[in-house]
C-alpha cells in the first residue's frame, strides 16, 4: 500500500485557523475529495469533535488530526504544507506548518497505531522537516513524503491482526 500519493499533498494552504484549515484539507484533498464513499462533511466533524477533545499539535510545527471513518478501507492521509503557520494550539504554543489530516477505520487501530506511529517517528526529524519545508513544489514534497514514509513503514513490518490469526 502507497501512501502520499498524487492528491495527498495541499501546498501553501491559506487557512491560519486551525479548524479552517482542517476544513481546507478535507475540502480540497484529492485523496479526500475523490473518495466515493467518504461524506466529508461528516468526515470532517469527526475531526473537529477529535481536536475539542485535545490538540493533536503535538509540537515542532507538526499536527496530525484524525478521525475514525467506516467510509475508508485503510488508514487514508493528506497533508497540507503552511510557509505562514497555522494557530493550531500545539503543545509546544508554536505555529503548526505541516499538517497531516488522516481518516481511519475503527475496526483497524493495530495498523492505524502502525501508521501513525511511522508517521509521528518520520516527522520527528528535525531535518526531515527542513527538507520537506524547503521543498519548491508539491511533487517534490509529495515525493520526499512518499520516500520516507514507505521506507519507514517497511522497517517497522508487524504482521497485522489478520495476518497473526492465520
Amino acid at each position: 500500500m502507497a501512501y502520499f500519493d498524487p492528491g495527498s499533498v495541499i501546498w501553501e494552504l491559506e487557512s491560519s485557523d486551525k479548524y479552517e484549515a482542517i476544513r481546507e484539507i478535507i475540502f480540497s484533498a484529492p485523496i479526500f475529495t475523490e473518495h466515493d464513499t467518504l461524506n466529508l462533511d461528516d468526515f470532517a466533524q469527526r475531526v473537529f469533535d477529535r481536536e475539542r477533545i485535545q490538540s493533536t499539535g503535538f509540537g515542532h510545527g507538526v499536527a496530525v488530526a484524525h478521525g475514525r471513518t467506516t467510509q475508508v478501507e485503510h488508514p487514508t492521509v493528506a497533508v497540507g504544507i503552511s510557509r505562514e503557520g497555522i494557530d493550531y494550539e500545539a503543545i509546544d504554543g508554536e505555529p503548526v506548518h505541516l499538517l497531516f489530516i488522516v481518516a481511519n477505520r475503527p475496526d483497524q487501530q493495530m495498523d492505524y497505531l502502525r501508521f501513525l506511529s511511522t508517521l509521528v517517528g518520520m516527522v520527528r526529524d528535525e531535518m526531515f522537516r527542513r527538507d520537506l519545508l524547503s521543498c519548491t513544489h508539491m511533487t517534490a514534497a509529495q515525493e520526499k513524503l512518499c520516500s520516507v514514509f514507505s521506507r519507514l513503514i517497511e522497517k517497522q513490518a508487524l504482521p497485522t491482526v489478520t495476518e497473526s490469526a492465520s
